[in-house]
Parts: C-alpha cells; sequence; structure tokens
C-alpha cells in the first residue's frame, strides 16, 4: 500500500552528558540531521530544562524532528516524521546517535497516512 510519510520513533542510550544537556549543540546537531537526510528545515523550538534536559523541534518542508534529553540518564526520545520519498529518516536518526556519541538505539518505523487501495473501502469513520 501506499503511505504519505515515514515516522521513526527513536530511544537513544549511552549518550554523552554535556551533548545532551546544550541546547546550542543539540539545536545544531539535530539541523544537521534534517540536512544529512536530505530535509529542507523551515523553523527550529528549543527549550533548555533547570537543571537538565531539553527539548525541541526542528520544523522541515517534509514534517519535522522532535527531541525530549535526559542527560542524567544518558537518553534522549526522538522521533523522525518524513513526507514523500526524498528524505529518509534513518539518515537523521543514524547522525544523531553518532554525534550524541551513543552506546545503542532502538527504533521502530511506522507508515503514516497509509492510502487505501482504488477498490478497498478505506478505514473506519467515526
Amino acid at each position: 500500500m501506499k503511505h504519505l510519510g515515514r515516522h521513526v520513533l527513536a530511544e537513544i542510550w549511552g549518550c554523552d552528558f554535556d551533548v545532551l544537556n546544550d541546547m546550542e549543540k543539540v539545536e545544531q546537531i539535530m539541523v544537521k540531521a534534517a540536512l544529512e537526510a536530505g530535509a529542507e528545515v523551515r523553523e527550529c523550538v528549543f527549550h533548555k530544562f533547570s537543571p537538565q534536559g531539553i527539548s525541541g523541534v526542528v520544523v522541515i518542508s517534509e514534517s519535522h524532528l522532535a527531541i525530549h534529553t535526559w542527560p542524567e540518564l544518558g537518553y534522549a526520545a526522538v522521533d523522525v516524521f518524513t513526507c514523500g520519498e526524498k528524505v529518509d529518516p534513518w539518515d537523521a536518526c543514524n547522525y544523531l546517535t553518532n554525534y550524541f556519541n551513543a552506546k545503542k538505539i532502538t527504533a521502530q518505523e511506522t507508515k503514516r497516512g497509509i492510502l487505501p487501495a482504488a477498490d478497498s473501502p478505506g478505514g473506519r469513520n467515526l
């Protein structure tokens, strides 16, 4: 079946505390991850929490990359949603894993906007 987008949810573990707690560095890495995946960056919003942690989103023409970090645990929760065929969300996840100096990543991909076959009644209306 045809789909509109791919959504990767990633659990990234064993990351460098100093990287995950530096808002400017996290934003820079996230933007570069989007570009490495072939996306077109539109806007970014990031917030630093006290005493630690970062949340942020990179809005791309093809959808978004979002992150929430727990530096004290060496953990980042990441989602990368891309629409179309041009951008590969796995490229962004691999870039993040590398630049966060991560020891482990577990991730799953979900197809979004699955289009029904022409002769199929589609989904259920609520």
